[in-house]
């Protein structure tokens, strides 16, 4: 059933009328086209499809789009949108990924992570990230361009 969904997306007000039980992933995607949001598993299992709701990490493929409605939404897109965030930075020159597929997952994960915890411990980054899977098995490096931004944020400031 149609109804009028209302939520912040990337700091900007979205207004939809989409049938709210569909999963916010597949209208960031198709409705929006936002296609960083990755689908994966479509469980909520491998962290494909994390995004950040009132700075909260969701895996957006089972979460309903009406569970969002007065929120804030951020999404890999929105994460930078002037020029890089340090995160999207540290993945870069930590080569924290290859093949890309698990990347906008890992690094929403990663920022909300942040957002609770600016200077997490090496164990309190395997533990968050923990649920995020990476087919090519490049967590060392991931952990490392976690690492490397943790204390810079400052709280999620920027």
């Amino acid at each position: 059933m149609q109804q009028t969904i209302s939520f912040t997306l990337n700091g900007k007000p979205v207004k939809l009328a989409v049938d709210g039980d569909r999963m916010l992933l597949w209208v960031l995607r198709n409705d929006l086209g936002l296609t960083g949001t990755k689908f994966g598993c479509g469980e909520g299992l491998c962290g494909a499809c994390t995004v950040v709701v009132d700075r909260e990490a969701v895996r957006s493929c089972a979460i309903p789009v009406k569970d969002v409605a007065g929120k804030q939404v951020l999404t890999i897109e929105g994460l930078g949108q002037e020029r890089l965030h340090p995160l999207q930075e540290a993945f870069i020159n930590h080569n924290a990924f290859q093949c890309g597929f698990c990347t906008p997952g890992m690094i929403m994960n990663a920022y909300a992570l942040l957002l609770k915890t600016p200077r997490p411990t090496r164990e309190e980054i395997i533990r968050h990230m923990d649920d995020n899977l990476c087919r090519c098995g490049s967590y060392p490096r991931i952990v490392q361009a976690i690492q490397q931004v943790a204390g810079a944020m400052k709280g999620g400031a920027r």
